[in-house]
Formats: C-alpha cells, structure tokens, sequence
C-alpha cells in the first residue's frame, strides 16, 4: 500500500520520547514452553511495564508529542482498561489531566487502577466502541484533546517500539525470529510492529489473532472489506472490539501473513500454559499469542517466533475461573 499510516521515523522519534521513561522490557526463552509448542519461542515481556501492559508506549508516545496547549486542555480517550490505566500513568508524570472513558462491565480492578493514577474515570456504553462516543462527547464539550488508543499515529509509533527492542534483543540473543505473532484488539501493535519490520527485518512474517467472540477484524480482514461486527463476547477484555479503524485496517491487509481465531477456552488453556511453563500470570488477551501459535502449529513448527505477553491486568475472579478450567 502506498499510504502506510506511520514512518519509521516517527517511530525512532517515539522511541527517543519515551526511553526517558520507560526501560527496555526483557526478551526471554523458555525451553519448556518451547518443547510444548515445537517451536523457539522468544517472549516479551510488556506485562512488565509499570501499568503491567504494553499500552503504556501508546499512551506516552502520544502524550509526549502533543504541544504545551494540548497538555493544558488534557486528553480524553476510551480504553478497556489498559490503555486507560498507561495513558493516566503518562499523565500522572507529566502532570497533564486525563479523563478516561469505560464501558459498563470491565474489571472492578481497572477501573480502580485507573482511579489511582489519578484520571477522571467515565463509566459509560456498553462496549469499546460505545466509549468511543463518549469520548467523542467530551471532547465537543470539554475541548479536551482526543488521544485515541488506535486511530492516532503517535499511538501507533509508540506500540511500534516494541520491535524495535525486540530485534535489538533477539540480535543478542543470537536469534533470528522467522516471524511475530501478536493479539489484535485494534491493531496497533501488529502495525507498529510491520512498520519496523518492513525496515528492518522484512524477512519476518507477522501473524495476527483475534478472539472468536469478537472476530470483526478478523472478519473483514479475510473479506477485504472495513465493516463493524456484533457486540464482543469474550472475556479478553483487550481483543473485545466490534469494528476496524481507519489508520490500521489498510496496513493490516497489506501487511499480515495470515489472521486466526481462538475462542475462550484456548485462552484459558494457552494461560495455563503459560503458568506451567514460565511461571508468568497473564491476562487473557495476553495469552492470545501463545493460543494462536497452538492453532498454527502445523505451519510454524520449527521455527524461531516472537510472542508478546501483552498484559497482566487480570483479576481474581477471572483467574480463579481459568485455575479451576471454568472457561
């Protein structure tokens, strides 16, 4: 495609913006995980962020782009929960004012969590896509500045710093990854990360994963065409989205090797999994990697592939749920 929606550069520039605040996270192998799944599985580890989520990056990297005046307005943005909790931790550091709008439903944790960095939290909708609107709202009346999580290029730069440390690291490793696979909720990471790779590593295939209770990129992805699906069903609050978005979709098409589904069950297994095999507690769309990877066996057997636990932010009542094969 012609138009991609971001440049490496403005992903180096990302990177030089929040490195002040945000160390590498580490990349590590683990034979048991990789006798499991028949393959060299190297992970990331953005469950360790502060927010224990990678969506911290998206959050600084917008945040630390915008101009003196932008700041003294304060941003606005609809999340999950993970994208709210690292875009009022970004806030919290550089002393801008954050509003956060939620969907009725998510965890009581998150919402906690987003509390205690101290965002204004707006519990409102049904969905992702119904906070979207409120945002929207808030930023017609408030004159708030709208820091989408997806549909913002600075988003986009900042997940794409991931990649960036991952070849840096997977070099010292001595590893060179055949391909990434990542969880898709709207498709920031998996652009971020073909932007660098088209630069850096374009032998490297990307792999994309959706949960099957909400499979609307998935969906239109394998149709070719954008479109909006059926509210989310699944209990991977970071995949639970219900249509594409206009800066990732088109990349996502130009740029995936190929796009699967695992329903809950395979996220409850594949965290199990985890646990057994690291001794790493992730969310469930954090999981989604290592799910998919269990699907495409067959084709990726053998090979070397980069997974990213992509955060921890689970709760009690879920993790008891997925210990006791509830799911």
């Amino acid at each position: 495609m012609s138009d991609w929606p971001i440049t490496m550069a403005s992903v180096l520039a990302a990177e030089q913006r929040i490195r002040p605040y945000l160390p590498p996270t580490p990349l590590r192998r683990y034979g048991l995980l990789d006798a499991a799944l028949g393959m060299a599985v190297l992970v990331k580890h953005e469950h360790h962020q502060p927010t224990n989520a990678f969506k911290v990056r998206n959050g600084l990297s917008v945040m630390t782009a915008m101009d003196a005046d932008e700041r003294r307005r304060g941003v606005v943005a609809a999340s999950m929960g993970n994208y709210g909790q690292g875009l009022a931790w970004a806030g919290r550091a550089m002393g801008v004012a954050v509003t956060i709008c939620v969907p009725r439903g998510i965890t009581q944790d998150k919402m906690d969590a987003i509390r205690d960095l101290g965002a204004e939290l707006v519990v409102e909708g049904n969905d992702f896509d119904e906070a979207l609107l409120v945002m929207d709202r808030f930023v017609e009346k408030r004159g708030l500045y709208p820091a989408h999580g997806v549909n913002h290029r600075e988003a986009l730069a900042g997940a794409a710093t991931i990649t960036l440390e991952v070849l840096e690291q997977a070099e010292a490793l001595s590893c060179r990854p055949d391909a990434m696979m990542i969880g898709i909720g709207g498709g920031s990471q998996a652009v971020g990360a073909m932007t660098v790779l088209r630069e850096r590593a374009p032998q490297m295939a990307v792999y994309g994963v959706q949960a099957s209770g909400a499979p609307a990129i998935h969906d239109a992805w394998h149709r070719g065409t954008p479109g909006t699906g059926a509210n989310p069903d699944t209990f991977a609050e970071g995949l639970a989205t219900r249509q594409t978005y206009t800066l990732t979709f088109d990349a996502l098409c130009a740029g995936l090797r190929n796009f699967c589904l695992v329903d809950d069950a395979a996220l409850s297994d594949a965290m199990r999994l985890i646990w057994r095999t690291t001794h790493q507690w992730v969310e469930p769309a954090g999981a989604a990697g290592v799910a998919a990877l269990r699907a495409l066996q067959p084709v990726l057997i053998g090979r070397t592939v980069v997974v990213v636990f992509s955060g921890a932010n689970v709760d009690m009542a879920t993790l008891r749920r997925v210990v006791n094969k509830e799911v």
